[in-house]
């Protein structure tokens, strides 16, 4: 039922959102030429707030269109590689004869498309060759396309590794680092010849024990069930995935904006002093990440409940209970795979110590195979995101990348 509510909701509201966005930029034209310009751009600067502070299920493009590689500016194009129902490689492909270490970055399956990590990708890119997990949001996906839980999320990890073939690298991004770790020691123990050789897992909750967040706590004070009677909701009619139980991409929003709830209003009001005031720089910056930030996807109901059970409630990865396919996950049989693991000082989201945890599962590598960075002055998103991930823990993924090559 909560889906149908927020869903009846949003088709109510939406039509006067568009209303307010093309009032607001009618007002806008005409406001220099009126001799009531103040008020008019109050006007304008509250109905445009309003107009773009909505959510949509609609995925943004990631918007590559050249790199500089060197002193070269190379075209990239958007490639569709492996696809099944539920996710689809991408390979950002360059027109350059130059060969670069072959990098899957695995994208989070939560409540954003995998665009979230543009600038992840963008900066890359610079000296590899990048594919990412492009997952689709679960209230497209029929019915009868089955079930997706932890284990298929492990099992396309896996395929996905095996479509760029040996002697390439991944790159963990919070949620998912579970199941990379999970996917190269079934890997590693399979002797496959695409076992990655570096796994860089950044923000992730390998082991949700250690300096437990209000993430991790909300996780432990609830039983399944109740995230189950609460959490789940099921597609409405009109859509593809229509009576698909899913985690709505919108009750997860929520939950984050409520953890910073002041810095989100914050936001916004400077959002609308800054069109009263005609600073467009800052408001179209501003525009641009909530209009990433409110593009919201839907999880697998099955997916979504068994990692906050396995991972977040019994920690099986971090006791070595944590089974794929019937077979125990086994980290200490990684023996060749370099294995670097990125916090933030201020992550609110994934604690210190928990993504560090990696390296302790990883027993079989060598001291010489094994690296912890703390990037101080970041939160969670500035890990993977912004100016210190392009300066300060970029060149530390790339030395890594290198020294594995």
């Amino acid at each position: 039922m909560i889906y149908q509510l927020y869903q009846a909701q949003a088709d109510f509201v939406d039509p006067w959102r568009k209303v307010a966005r093309h009032t607001g930029r009618l007002l806008r034209a005409v406001t220099p030429k009126s001799p009531y310009g103040l008020m008019l751009r109050h006007v304008t600067a509250a109905l445009e707030v309003f107009g773009y502070a909505g959510t949509t299920h609609d995925r943004p493009h990631f918007g590559f269109r050249n790199v500089l590689i060197g002193n070269e500016e190379v075209a990239v194009r958007e490639e569709s590689v492996f696809s099944t129902p539920f996710g689809t490689l991408l390979h950002f492909k360059k027109d350059c004869a130059r060969q670069q270490p072959k990098v899957l970055v695995v994208a989070p399956l939560s409540g954003h498309f995998a665009t979230l990590l543009r600038n992840t990708v963008e900066t890359l890119l610079r000296d590899h060759d990048v594919y990412i997990t492009d997952w689709h949001n679960a209230r497209d996906i029929p019915l009868s396309a089955g079930r997706f839980g932890f284990d298929e999320y492990v099992e396309h990890v896996i395929r996905f590794l095996e479509q760029l073939g040996p002697r390439a690298h991944v790159v963990g991004v919070c949620q998912p680092t579970v199941a990379v770790l999970a996917a190269v020691a079934v890997m590693a123990e399979d002797n496959n010849p695409a076992t990655p050789r570096s796994m860089t897992l950044m923000a992730g909750p390998i082991d949700t024990r250690r300096n437990p967040t209000r993430v991790n706590v909300l996780a432990k004070s609830k039983d399944i069930r109740w995230f189950e009677d609460k959490m789940i909701g099921i597609v409405p009619w009109r859509y593809r995935g229509a009576g698909r139980r899913v985690y709505p991409g919108f009750m997860q929003l929520t939950a984050f904006m409520s953890m910073n709830l002041d810095k989100h209003i914050g936001a916004h009001v400077r959002q609308f002093r800054s069109l009263a005031t005609e600073d467009y720089e800052t408001a179209t910056n501003h525009r641009e990440f909530y209009d990433e930030y409110l593009a919201v996807m839907d999880l697998p109901a099955e997916f979504f409940l068994e990692t906050v059970e396995r991972i977040f409630m019994r920690h099986e990865l971090a006791t070595g209970e944590l089974y794929y396919r019937g077979r125990r996950v086994r980290p200490e049989l990684i023996k060749k795979t370099f294995v670097f693991t990125v916090e933030g000082e201020r992550d609110d989201i994934c604690g210190l110590g928990q993504t560090m945890a990696a390296l302790d599962l990883c027993k079989g590598l060598r001291p010489t195979l094994k690296r912890h960075h703390v990037q101080t002055g970041v939160g969670h998103y500035g890990v993977f995101s912004g100016k210190r991930w392009q300066n300060e823990i970029y060149p530390l993924v790339r030395e890594v990348i290198q020294f594995a090559a």
